[in-house]
């Protein structure tokens, strides 16, 4: 199933920034360290630091998308985030669709802890 059009567009912007040192910056959306000055050049994260932040943001999107969307597909959403959906034996990742919030059949409403 395709990714709604605005599924498609918090994908393409998770994707497009540069999270590499997302924690010790406050920056414009789609940020790439390639186009800063070297007197804005910071520390960055690790590659599995930098993997994580990129999937908690996927993951705060998502569950909104989800509570919204009866046929969000969060593999092909995670995938367009640049998110690895597999495990190393190359099977689905079963903690992408845990890391959202659900009871029941149910998505829970976004900003609220049921």
């Amino acid at each position: 199933m395709a990714l709604s059009r605005l599924a498609q567009e918090f994908a393409a912007e998770i994707n497009l920034h540069d999270w590499s040192d997302a924690p010790y910056r406050r920056d414009r959306a789609g940020h790439r360290r390639e186009n800063d000055s070297p007197s804005k050049l910071t520390d960055t994260l690790s590659e599995t630091e930098t993997d994580s932040v990129r999937m908690n943001a996927m993951w705060v999107v998502a569950q909104v998308l989800a509570h919204r969307d009866p046929n969000f597909d969060v593999y092909e959403f995670a995938e367009a985030c640049g998110v690895d959906t597999r495990t190393n034996t190359g099977r689905r990742d079963g903690g992408i669709e845990a890391g959202l919030r659900k009871r029941g059949d149910h998505y829970q409403q976004p900003g609220m802890l049921e």
